[in-house]
């Protein structure tokens, strides 16, 4: 679909809304070929237009936006764009939307909707340009059956080391994971697969609002052998804990002694746009962390990681960016391995193993 105009159609229960929306798209340069008033709806839509991306609402009637995206994964696979509202019962179903295939989201704005919506058109524009181009195909319901063999294949490899060979970690290492786009799939499959034996203090920046970390940090720490918890100013870790940045705010390392590492979370002004920002904490952890330490950019829009890429490489640390046939939007990772500071390029699959590897001193029979 490279260099073609995105097609797209718009669900939604509000008829203001779907005007709203598809006003912005159209004058974004995407071409809204339907609108459609529920799941039922957006689902005949897809099946006879054939679109390049959707943007869902999560509540509407006759069929919610959860059951359509299961049902468009398992017709006719096509990128989803949730649009959830902002509230802690629509981030628990916004999450499951993710797993039921939606490749990502973007929260309705509250109060003056034609004045914030307004505000947010260029935001809206280029996340649905970017989902559009997501590669979706084989994924939503067999997405998920292919992470969880995935996961299930870890395990027996993981048994299988244990049994065949014992592995030595060197001590206290860092990893910084940053994300965006299509991302917390790939954040969870990761952390699900790092064993707590490696001893690993894991610091995860997803580009994501305020209000939806949180409970994104609840579900990985549900999925994964390491204590989990959304950051919060002054918190501290040690190895076998991850922090999962703050939506609207900068996750900082602030020390670091002992094998414990504490953050400061900022307001400060966005960085490539963004608050969280990847480079900022990979940053300040190349300066601050003086034991080893591991980059890893998975998939997202945007450069924001390949500063921080570099930092962490000019401090001897490792690298790893996801490659582009796993990834669904092949942005953040291309532009950390343009930096020339990438020491592999791996599928989603391979990415937990690449970051053993990296603090792995020795492997004897």
């Amino acid at each position: 679909m490279a260099g073609a105009v995105p097609r797209a159609v718009v669900a939604d229960d509000s008829h203001f809304m779907r005007s709203v929306i598809s006003d912005m798209l159209e004058e974004g340069g995407i071409d809204v070929v339907a609108e459609a008033r529920n799941g039922r709806e957006a689902v005949a839509a897809v099946r006879e237009h054939e679109p390049d991306v959707v943007t869902m609402d999560v509540e509407m009637p006759e069929m919610n936006g959860i059951e359509a995206t299961e049902r468009i994964m398992a017709e006719r696979p096509t990128p989803v764009l949730m649009l959830s509202a902002h509230t802690d019962e629509n981030a628990d179903v916004t999450f499951e939307a993710l797993d039921k295939g939606a490749v990502d989201f973007f929260t309705k704005p509250g109060g003056e909707v034609s004045m914030e919506m307004s505000r947010l058109k260029d935001q809206l524009v280029d996340i649905v340009t970017s989902v559009a181009e997501a590669g979706v195909r084989g994924a939503g319901t067999a997405d998920s059956n292919a992470g969880a063999q995935s996961r299930s294949a870890a395990t027996e490899t993981a048994s299988s080391h244990s049994t065949e060979a014992s592995r030595t970690y060197v001590a206290d290492p860092t990893v910084v994971i940053g994300s965006s786009t299509g991302g917390p799939k790939m954040v969870e499959q990761v952390l699900s697969e790092l064993p707590v034996a490696a001893d690993l203090r894991i610091l995860v920046v997803q580009h994501m609002p305020e209000g939806f970390t949180g409970r994104f940090a609840e579900r990985i720490d549900a999925r994964s052998e390491y204590d989990v918890r959304e950051a919060t100013d002054g918190a501290r870790i040690g190895g076998g804990e991850a922090l999962v940045a703050a939506g609207d705010s900068h996750m900082e390392i602030k020390n670091y002694r002992n094998g414990r590492l504490r953050v400061k979370l900022t307001r400060d002004e966005p960085v490539n746009s963004v608050r969280p920002a990847v480079d900022v904490t990979m940053a300040t952890a190349a300066t601050t962390i003086d034991d080893p330490l591991v980059g890893v950019i998975l998939t997202g829009m945007g450069e924001d990681g390949a500063d921080g890429i570099r930092r962490i490489k000019a401090a001897g640390g490792r690298t790893i960016a996801q490659d582009e046939a796993t990834s669904a939007v092949y942005g953040m990772p291309q532009r950390a391995a343009e930096t020339g500071c990438v020491d592999s390029v791996l599928p989603i699959d391979d990415v937990a193993g690449g970051i053993l590897a990296t603090i792995t001193t020795e492997v004897t029979p």
